[in-house]
């Protein structure tokens, strides 16, 4: 093949120009799951698919919810009104972004009727615990409520016999 003249390198062709553009940041991603809605009488698998999620969205903010936020700076003004003291460090400003958003996740997941009773707690701990408290009672008193039942159908069936 050494008279076919293709003996020259193909042409390179130069590097591509790009227009001057700021630095990439990193893309926002927005969710598409749309979080459970607590239900009357489904609060085990209300709370059940609200720890997968967020979880799985936002562990930290999990985190928050089940082991509190720690410590917030307050001081009372000269009225009595408690309020909350600006944060003094990246930490702190952090630890009160996730409270906010877990907080807010959990009212989201509220029927709009039962807002009003949670909306006003600061804590997304204690926000979980009267929705719990509210909503699943406990396994105590669930047995409470289970016997009286039992022992009346039980007297029912003695005086039929």
């Amino acid at each position: 093949m050494e008279g076919s003249g293709n003996d020259n390198p193909p042409p390179t062709l130069p590097p591509p120009t790009t227009p001057q553009t700021a630095p990439q940041q990193a893309p926002h991603i927005v969710s598409t799951i749309k979080l459970p809605i607590l239900k009357k009488g489904e609060y085990n698998i209300w709370a059940i698919k609200m720890e997968h999620y967020l979880a799985h969205t936002d562990y930290p903010i999990w985190e928050v919810i089940q082991k509190g936020n720690g410590p917030v700076s307050v001081t009372t003004d000269t009225d009595g009104v408690i309020r909350v003291l600006p944060s003094r460090t990246a930490e702190e400003t952090l630890a009160r972004e996730r409270e906010r958003k877990a907080r807010t996740i959990l009212l989201m997941a509220l029927p709009e009727d039962h807002l009003a009773k949670f909306h006003k707690m600061t804590d997304a701990k204690d926000t979980w615990e009267a929705i719990k408290s509210r909503f699943g009672g406990n396994d105590e008193y669930k047995k409470m409520q289970d016997e009286p039942k039992a022992l009346v159908t039980y007297e029912f069936h003695l005086m039929q016999t």
